[in-house]
């Protein structure tokens, strides 16, 4: 009962946001657009649990966020009036972000020969169904300031708060991209093998691409200002969510568990999260 009241949670309240957030008329198959994609989002995750769930693998549900992520921009492009440039660019940096990011994570996972998270998850029908339910609640409350904005239909003009905003992406997605690699090459080098990472950003920082996903979607956020109004506001809630859930839920707090786990006694790794923040990265 309770895992049924939790999927319901993670299903509605994402409707519930992209219903509201819906340009006035605006429809797609009948349903209100941002309904009809958020709907999409959901059903491509169902669909993808199947066969996930038949071969208990894990190996391709990052990349399948990444091409939801895809699917409902492109759908909310053909769906859209007209779109602007401005409105191009947005959903251009929804397409780079998530074809790098689906790539980067693909080939991590398959390097690794899986994912730990999933150990405990994928045998159990349930709890593997929640995550991929999860997945779509994901994606829903992260894009819906940008594909709010790409439906709109209203002239908008391009001004300082989109162009703030579109720098704030370009520095986050930089951030990110950066982390990422820097964790790679770090990975990658047999010396480094059983250790934590404490240099490049990671040295400023102890999940500096956390801070990159956290501001590049605030980004987004802000980009959409000129083309929200009445109750498409709540879309606002896009970046508290990325953040509530990378800080609060299913990021900082299980790396943190298990870096405990693994170098909780290394006196060297206390040092580390004792001296190093969390989040934001320091300047020096």
């Amino acid at each position: 009962m309770k895992k049924l009241i939790f999927i319901l949670l993670a299903v509605g309240l994402p409707l519930g946001v992209a219903t509201l957030a819906n340009p006035a008329g605006l429809t797609l198959a009948g349903w209100p657009a941002m309904t009809a994609l958020a709907l999409g989002a959901f059903a491509i995750q169902w669909l993808a649990f199947i066969p996930a769930r038949l071969f208990q693998t894990e190996r391709f549900y990052d990349l399948t966020g990444s091409i939801t992520y895809i699917a409902v921009t492109l759908a909310a492009i053909s769906a859209a009036t007209a779109p602007s440039s401005a409105q191009w660019l947005i959903a251009l940096m929804i397409f780079i972000w998530a074809g790098r990011l689906g790539n980067f994570l693909f080939r991590r996972i398959h390097a690794a020969g899986g994912d730990q998270r999933f150990d405990h998850i994928k045998v159990s029908s349930s709890r593997f169904f929640v995550a991929w339910t999860l997945q779509g609640a994901w994606v829903v409350m992260t894009s819906c300031a940008a594909l709010t904005a790409i439906l709109s239909a209203e002239p908008t003009a391009v001004g300082a708060i989109y162009v703030i905003g579109a720098v704030m992406w370009v520095a986050g997605f930089g951030v990110e991209v950066i982390a990422d690699q820097q964790k790679s090459r770090f990975r990658a080098n047999p010396a480094n093998a059983g250790r934590f990472i404490n240099v490049g950003l990671w040295a400023r920082s102890r999940h500096p691409n956390y801070f990159g996903e956290i501001l590049l979607w605030a980004g987004i956020a802000v980009m959409a200002v000129p083309y929200l109004s009445g109750t498409q506001w709540v879309v606002m809630l896009s970046p508290l969510f990325v953040y509530a859930l990378l800080t609060r839920i299913s990021g900082i707090p299980t790396l943190a568990r298990r870096g405990q786990q693994l170098w909780g006694d290394d006196p060297t790794y206390q040092a580390y999260v004792a001296n190093t923040p969390r989040l934001l990265p320091r300047l020096r």
